[in-house]
């Protein structure tokens, strides 16, 4: 699926007094707002805008400098020189809040950790989690018409690691890390919208389970639950467009890095099957939180699928996502059966 055309969304002039407070920032242009009216119906119009017109650009309105391009946002997610903020619960110095993973000291990658295979979950964890997931679908597979996101996706979260609703077999202690389920609950909503909107998929899904891992690390990319990552400089960072000052408040737009072209082919496009399909963007492999949602959604997708074979949209129905710093769709009606 394209996006939209990027049509109707202005570009203001350069505000002078943003460039002196902000002095430092050098060959920097300013472009639209996040908080522009319409941005948050459909941000990605906008992204489109800003990796190819203002890959560097001061929001006055947000006061934080916009990084776009996916190889700016991987740095400003990476590097050391870009730290994190206080109140957001970032350890200075420590890995950036981003998709699943909230930020905590213990989901710093070791050095050795990208040459490491992902680790897997343990095997108790891995039946809490089915176990949760064949009761919730058993639950509605049945009925006319269900909303899987109030039904499903929310409770599978909540179910797989704490307080859990009536009838749900008892489960152990939220492991740390694990705690916003709402983030799971949005990213869950994301994949199985993407893969009801493919019917070939969900029948290669029943032949073949273990596709479920590409399929959520590419619905991850194509519609990260957090779209927006608030980072700072702790010294002077040349990136796309410009140099960035020390000091200066970064906002590092995952949304529109991951569908940057220059890094994806067809960036818009929902294909679990494409070559280029690098690292989860939900964070490190090591965080207890991207663990669980990958093994949340690959229980989710069987369950699912073996409780409803034939499991598709509501007639008339269309999912819409909604949200600008975190998004996804907050209804999906299906019919079950």
């Amino acid at each position: 699926m394209q996006a939209d055309p990027p049509d109707g969304i202005p570009a203001p002039p350069p505000v002078r007094r943003a460039a002196r407070r902000t002095r430092g920032a050098r060959y920097a242009r300013t472009g639209p707002s996040l908080l522009a009216p319409g941005a948050a119906h459909d941000p990605y119009r906008l992204y489109r805008v800003l990796r190819e017109t203002y890959p560097l650009s001061y929001d006055a309105p947000l006061g934080a400098w916009l990084l776009s391009r996916h190889a700016d946002v991987t740095t400003a997610l990476t590097d050391p020189r870009f730290t994190g903020f206080p109140h957001d619960g970032a350890p200075r110095g420590g890995p950036a809040p981003r998709g699943l993973c909230h930020g905590s000291a213990r989901c710093t990658p070791g050095e050795q950790d990208p040459a490491r295979a992902a680790p897997s979950a343990p095997r108790h964890l891995t039946e809490r989690v089915a176990r949760t997931a064949y009761v919730l679908a058993r639950r509605i597979a049945g009925r006319q018409q269900a909303d899987l996101v109030e039904e499903f996706c929310r409770w599978l979260p909540v179910g797989s690691g704490g307080p859990y609703p009536a009838g749900l077999p008892p489960v152990a202690a939220p492991i740390p890390c694990t705690s916003r389920t709402g983030l799971r609950e949005t990213a869950l909503a994301s994949l199985f919208a993407n893969l009801l909107d493919d019917p070939d998929l969900l029948t290669a899904l029943r032949v073949e389970p273990g596709l479920a891992h590409r399929a959520w690390t590419e619905s991850l990319r194509r519609d990260p639950p957090v779209q927006v990552v608030l980072r700072r400089t702790v010294a002077e960072v040349v990136v796309s467009g410009g140099t960035l000052p020390a000091g200066a408040p970064v906002a590092c737009l995952v949304g529109a890095a991951c569908r940057d072209p220059e890094r994806y082919a067809a960036p818009d496009r929902f294909d679990p099957f494409r070559t280029d399909q690098g690292r989860s963007t939900a964070g490190p492999e090591s965080c207890p939180a991207v663990l669980l949602g990958r093994l949340e959604a690959e229980q989710g997708v069987r369950a699912l699928l073996d409780a409803m074979p034939r499991i598709r949209w509501a007639e008339g129905f269309r999912p819409v996502s909604t949200g600008l710093l975190t998004r996804g769709p907050r209804t999906l009606l299906v019919r079950p059966g």
